[in-house]
């Protein structure tokens, strides 16, 4: 059901997107045509008149990818009264960035709601390339939680012999609770060699079992219990909750940049594995949201901010056919006194589709081999 409610939550960051642009273009008498949630074909349409003037026609279609608005003159150059084309520059920015604000906005709300009831801590420090630990407001922030994830299982393992599988919560060694005082490697070295009872959250069935488990010696594949984890915390806020969700995107923003640098930068030296760890397209942001469903609602609502978060920096990069790519050349014709002509326009955003679907299918090409 979390899963089923992540990709449903992906799509509405599409149509929440769309809506900003569309709230802009309506405040400063821009005409919308449509507002559709889906792509065609049309399964459904109506126009609402809730004001005098407004026939906005509002659908729904049968492809589920997302949504679309449709403004009256789309192009730079249309001059017919109601136009986008006819509206002034400042209106023009504003509804090509209402539909990032939006997703800045939509990302914001989530992660301070999450630091209200408690927010998983983000391992930035665990980025090859970035290396720092999550900015917050250290006197009105604390831990209120933190648990253990079973990650791979190495063959013929102690951990193997227990039944521990993946997405399992370690609850405790010995009676102790990994993340309190010692880490679970730091634990299981500490009874390096001895018969421990290990006490474990069967993920499958939501059971806990308690089993006795005899540790190897020596810290092979896994450490002695032969198990890689993954150790999850959470903090919570109430006045700088807002606060820490801003510095929160700030840092997600400034890794989201210096990740595309370290991917092209690898690509450049041939180490195309690496770039490929570092950047995903839909097939695995579908894979990351089946994984993190797994590990409850506050972890899925915190990819899905943070997915937010990341097409608002997507849409407001220079690139043509996207909503900075836009922005950009009808102020670089504004520079140079000229208006942006139809033709151009749809050449220019032509190429840029081209080469975003080209980016697109070899991420996936990437991301299906790295999976499969």
């Amino acid at each position: 059901m979390l899963f089923i409610f992540g990709i449903f939550a992906f799509i509405m960051l599409v149509v929440l997107h769309e809506f900003g642009h569309m709230v802009a273009a309506k405040r400063n008498g821009v005409v919308v045509e449509e507002f559709g949630v889906g792509f065609p074909p049309r399964a459904w349409g109506k126009k609402l008149r809730k004001k005098k003037g407004d026939d906005t026609l509002y659908s729904l279609n049968w492809l589920p990818l997302g949504g679309f608005v449709k403004l009256k003159g789309e192009h730079d150059d249309a001059t017919e009264e109601g136009s986008f084309g006819a509206a002034s520059l400042k209106t023009k920015v504003k509804i090509l960035l209402a539909g990032v604000g939006m997703n800045f906005l939509t990302a914001w709300v989530l992660l301070t709601g999450l630091f209200i009831v408690g927010a998983p801590k983000l391992p930035f420090e665990s980025l090859p390339f970035y290396g720092k630990e999550q900015s917050i407001i250290q006197s009105d922030t604390k831990t209120v939680a933190s648990k253990t994830y079973v990650g791979e299982v190495s063959k013929n393992s102690p951990a193997e012999k227990a039944g521990l599988e993946f997405g399992d919560v370690i609850l405790s060694l010995n009676g102790q609770v990994p993340g309190d005082e010692l880490t679970l490697n730091e634990l299981t070295k500490k009874y390096a060699g001895q018969e421990v009872k290990l006490k474990f959250e069967d993920e499958n069935n939501r059971k806990d079992k308690e089993v006795e488990v005899q540790l190897r010696e020596d810290g092979a594949s896994g450490g002695v219990l032969g198990v890689g984890v993954s150790q999850t915390v959470k903090f919570k806020s109430t006045w700088s909750a807002p606060i820490n969700a801003i510095t929160t995107m700030y840092q997600s923003t400034e890794a989201t940049f210096r990740g595309i640098g370290y991917a092209f930068s690898s690509i450049v030296h041939g180490e195309s594995e690496k770039a490929g760890e570092v950047v995903g397209g839909p097939v695995a942001t579908v894979d990351a949201i089946k994984n993190v469903s797994r590990s409850g609602f506050p972890d899925l609502v915190l990819l899905i901010a943070l997915i937010s978060l990341s097409l608002g920096i997507m849409n407001v990069l220079p690139i043509p056919a996207l909503d900075g790519g836009r922005l950009f050349l009808i102020l670089l014709f504004r520079l140079k006194g000229k208006v942006l002509a139809k033709e151009k326009e749809e050449k220019i955003n032509a190429w840029g589709m081209g080469f975003l679907l080209l980016f697109i299918l070899l991420i996936t090409v990437v991301d299906v081999r790295r999976l499969f």
